[in-house]
């Protein structure tokens, strides 16, 4: 069962995520919670990862 989506961009990691939150912005969305999983394991668990964060949007008019 696939619970998520996903899309290739070809483009640095960091103009993705400002891509990413641009789109979702004129779409009515915000970004309510940002999860840096390469920081966060290198700090509990000092492992290096590839660049990977997750972005919680939420569109308050949706959600209402």
């Amino acid at each position: 069962m696939t619970y998520y989506f996903s899309k290739l961009l070809y483009v640095p990691f960091d103009g993705a995520v400002q891509r990413t939150t641009e789109v979702l912005k004129r779409e009515g969305f915000g970004i309510i919670t940002e999860i840096d999983v390469t920081e966060t394991l290198k700090k509990k668990l000092n492992v290096s990862f590839r660049p990977y964060r997750i972005l919680g949007a939420c569109n308050p008019a949706l959600a209402h």
